[in-house]
């Protein structure tokens, strides 16, 4: 048998594959719900894409109470560094949104697309891996974390003592991994 060559597909993953099968258990209206969830993922993959692309090129968008036209404006007047991957090891590592680093001053941004309620426990997270990869102590520096989300900005002063206790627990669950991997156990 001669299979049909599909190379425009490959690496590719469709709504309804195979890998994901949850779908033939689901009603029309859950399917309708996955999907439309799916789409508004993918869409603000794109949104930060385009906001990536558009503070790396100093490109302001107009001056509005839209989430992403306050976040990428901003962004550019803080001077930050869009898609910024921190890496601490191999087991802990991201990517902020937009950062700066600036006279003893942390700036983490992060643009939330979706309507659910976030927390600014992620970018609590950024901090802690930056300060680690760039051997800064959190109590030397001033942290202001924003979260851009349903046309507004919350605005959140890092606490040094919450960033070393997750500076603390993330080097103590490296060290455990490392055991285990080291250990032979996965």
């Amino acid at each position: 048998m001669r299979f049909n060559a599909h190379s425009a597909l490959a690496g590719q993953h469709a709504f309804l594959s195979a890998s994901k099968y949850h779908w033939i258990g689901y009603s029309p209206e859950k399917l309708d719900q996955a999907y439309i969830t799916a789409m508004a993922a993918q869409r603000g993959t794109e949104l930060h894409e385009f906001a990536a692309e558009a503070i790396r090129l100093g490109i302001k968008l107009p001056r509005t109470t839209s989430t992403l036209n306050m976040y990428v404006n901003d962004a550019i007047g803080f001077r930050m560094i869009p898609e910024q991957v921190l890496y601490v090891s191999e087991n802990c590592f991201g990517t902020a949104d937009a950062i700066s680093f600036n006279k003893l001053k942390l700036r983490i941004s992060d643009l939330k697309t979706g309507v659910t309620p976030t927390s600014e426990k992620q970018l609590l997270v950024y901090g802690a891996m930056f300060c680690l990869e760039y051997k800064v102590n959190p109590f030397d520096i001033v942290t202001e974390l924003r979260i851009y989300q349903n046309d507004e900005v919350r605005l959140y002063d890092a606490d040094p003592d919450e960033m070393m206790h997750i500076m603390d627990t993330i080097i103590m669950f490296d060290r455990r991994i490392k055991q285990i991997r080291l250990e032979g156990l996965v």
